[in-house]
């Protein structure tokens, strides 16, 4: 009987856990298509915000782009790690620090043995790995995630442009998981500073024909620093998206694997009640044998 016991309490376990991970399913579906919303409006403006820029800057002199378009010899580098403040979402966290980690080993092996890669973390679950790594680590704005506006995350690329533009930096990336659906999450490493050039040649996009005011170099001064923010906006709003996708993922799996563990442990429980019953018959049977012989 005391295994029938120990079955029931998982069972209770098990049911209590499946009613966990189905509530948190439904309030991840709630907040996916808000951020499903936000970063799908978001995608067009940036993409268009980034021709523009091209499209002025391509007939331009090489240091038109000023201070965040000026290419050094990359000896200092940023990363940009954005992740989630929580987790129980699958792989979503441990694909941004696997993915930052594989980066400094192998593309940036030289400045990382020369203590010049640092990594800042957008998210709780990256700061608290790349935290227990001082030589890497360069702090976090985790509170970004409090209130997801432009303004907050505004502030984040004013601090690393500042950065870059006193030479602390010569290079910053950002890597982030980029949305494309509830089920796939894309990591994706994007250049933020310096800006890249314009494509060239047959690349090279066709300028439209802009009426400019005020000029164009001033105009393009004005773009550039607007642009980084975007960037780091999109990532942000991007990974925000992803997360909740990835977390009702996770747990829609764990709410049906919840249910086959039931099926299980409810065979389980009956094999084991059978069993006892069966017992206690034979028991009587033999008892009653024992009487009449």
């Amino acid at each position: 009987m005391a295994n029938l016991k120990e079955v029931r309490n998982r069972i209770a376990s098990v049911n209590s856990t499946q009613q966990i991970t189905k509530a948190m399913k439904m309030v991840s579906a709630a907040k996916l298509r808000r951020a499903q919303d936000a970063i799908i409006m978001m995608r067009p403006y940036a993409a268009k915000l980034r021709e523009i820029m091209e499209n002025i800057s391509g007939s331009l002199d090489g240091n038109t782009g000023g201070q965040f378009a000026a290419v050094r010899p990359v000896q200092k580098v940023l990363i940009i790690a954005v992740n989630s403040n929580r987790g129980l979402c699958g792989a979503f966290n441990a694909n941004i620090t696997r993915t930052v980690n594989r980066m400094i080993r192998e593309n940036y092996a030289a400045q990382a043995k020369s203590g010049n890669v640092k990594v800042l973390c957008i998210g709780k679950k990256a700061s608290d790995f790349f935290s227990k790594l001082p030589a890497v680590y360069a702090g976090q704005h985790n509170d970004v995630y409090s209130n997801l506006a432009f303004e907050n995350v505004a502030k984040v690329a004013e601090v690393v442009m500042t950065q870059f533009a006193a030479g602390e930096y010569d290079k910053v990336e950002v890597v982030y998981n980029q949305f494309k659906n509830a089920a796939v999450q894309n990591v994706m490493v994007e250049q933020v500073l310096p800006i890249a050039p314009a494509a060239s040649g047959k690349e090279k996009k066709q300028n439209n024909d802009y009426i400019f005011e005020p000029a164009k170099e001033e105009l393009v001064l004005e773009l550039i620093p607007k642009s980084i923010k975007i960037q780091i906006y999109k990532a942000v709003l991007d990974s925000h998206a992803s997360e909740h996708g990835a977390r009702m993922t996770a747990m829609s799996k764990a709410t049906d694997n919840a249910g086959e563990l039931l099926k299980d442990l409810r065979l389980s429980y009956n094999k084991a009640r059978q069993a006892a019953i069966t017992g206690e018959i034979l028991e009587i049977v033999a008892g009653a044998e024992a009487l009449n012989g």
